[in-house]
């Protein structure tokens, strides 16, 4: 597992009340995981300081899935 999918984990699990087990690459941000377009930033924005890396806010729109946002900051 990598540490941006341990660490979103995290993140969505205390502050959005996600349960861990469903937080896999496969799942699907608003259908599955009930995060809204608002939830979205503030993930990034909270990635951001965890990567250091800056994700623009456009670059959301591609993004659906777990896997999208792992995609997004790790560049796979």
């Amino acid at each position: 597992m990598s540490q941006t999918l341990r660490y979103l984990q995290d993140v969505l699990a205390a502050e959005f009340e996600v349960e861990p087990s469903l937080i896999v690459p496969d799942a699907h941000l608003f259908d599955d995981l009930d995060i809204d377009s608002i939830d979205a930033i503030d993930i990034l924005a909270r990635l951001r300081d965890f990567t250091g890396k800056t994700l623009p806010a456009e670059s959301l729109k591609s993004v659906r899935t777990v896997g999208d946002v792992l995609a997004l900051v790790d560049g796979h």
